[in-house]
């Protein structure tokens, strides 16, 4: 089979030719239809010390069941989140991790929706929404950014704005439901919000905070780190939280399974349908890569095999 691999921090990825995994106890091997390039794991590539296993979203069918894995059976159609090496023909999935894919579906919707969903909804049940109240989303054309917008409207926000890198994004997350976008350079954000989801961390907190109104909440998601200054949450009496979609999946997993039920269920209404910024070959890894570094992208990006 083909996998994409690299050899040292930064890269460049390439493909090799690799045996197709056997799976172990638990685990499903899954035939790859679709891969969902994410952020985190392109900051692996920039960041790591060492090279790691390009891992993340997998959409496919069931090649192969291993020892005590129950839930599926060759030929079903998962989605789920791969640890080990995903940008390939075949990759391996715990099946603790996997969840079923709607016949209404596609790989590509699956590996757009799910993982990105969840997180954009795991986002939002942490900033306890009252309906509405006022939101601001940045990172708000990212695969989970642009997702929460959309949530956000749904679960009856009065105002949702969306903050953005570039202006030429702008278009794209109004018609997602957003009243008003801002970019990350501006001196404000317009009138002050009562959450705020940050994907982004870094420099971009102290404005974010900022945006709050006394007593407002932000929701930190991104693996972009940075700091807060205390004396900011106390003038405001404000709040950050932070969230973390893998320890849900960890340690409760029954809210996971419910959250994921609610996402195919508001997909079947078409109320949340993922956009898809690009589709890629796995020979193009570099180039999805570059999609996500350049900030260009608007909605998931996509690899087939």
């Amino acid at each position: 089979m083909r996998r994409v691999r690299y050899e040292s921090p930064g890269g460049p990825l390439f493909l090799e030719q690799a045996p197709v995994p056997e799976p172990g106890p638990g685990e499903l091997l899954v035939h790859c239809e679709a891969i969902g390039v994410t952020l985190p794991v392109v900051r692996k590539v920039t960041e790591a010390p060492e090279p790691v296993p390009l891992g993340g979203e997998i959409a496919g069918r069931v090649a192969a069941v291993g020892e005590g894995a129950a839930r599926f059976r060759t030929g079903d159609r998962v989605t789920g989140l791969c640890f080990g090496h995903g940008y390939a023909d075949y990759a391996l999935l715990h099946e603790a991790m996997a969840s079923p894919i709607p016949d209404t579906a596609t790989a590509t919707d699956a590996v757009a929706l799910v993982r990105s969903g969840l997180v954009a909804l795991g986002a939002l049940e942490a900033a306890r929404p009252e309906r509405g109240e006022a939101a601001l989303i940045t990172a708000a054309a990212s695969g989970v950014g642009h997702l929460a917008v959309r949530l956000a409207r749904a679960r009856g926000a009065g105002r949702v704005v969306g903050a953005v890198s570039d202006p030429a994004k702008a278009d794209f997350v109004r018609s997602l439901g957003a009243d008003d976008v801002v970019t990350y350079r501006e001196g404000g954000w317009g009138a002050p919000v009562d959450y705020v989801l940050d994907a982004v961390g870094g420099d971009l907190l102290t404005p974010a905070l900022a945006a709050l109104a006394p007593g407002g909440r932000l929701v930190a998601y991104s693996s972009g780190g940075g700091t807060i200054q205390a004396y900011d949450l106390l003038v405001g009496a404000k709040s950050v939280v932070g969230f973390q979609m893998g320890r849900i999946a960890r340690e409760e997993p029954e809210l996971y399974e419910r959250w994921r039920k609610e996402l195919w269920e508001l997909f079947a209404e078409g109320v949340l349908k993922p956009a898809v910024h690009g589709e890629f070959g796995l020979e193009e890894a570099a180039e999805a890569h570059a999609a996500i570094e350049s900030r260009v992208n608007r909605g998931k990006v996509v690899l087939h095999p």
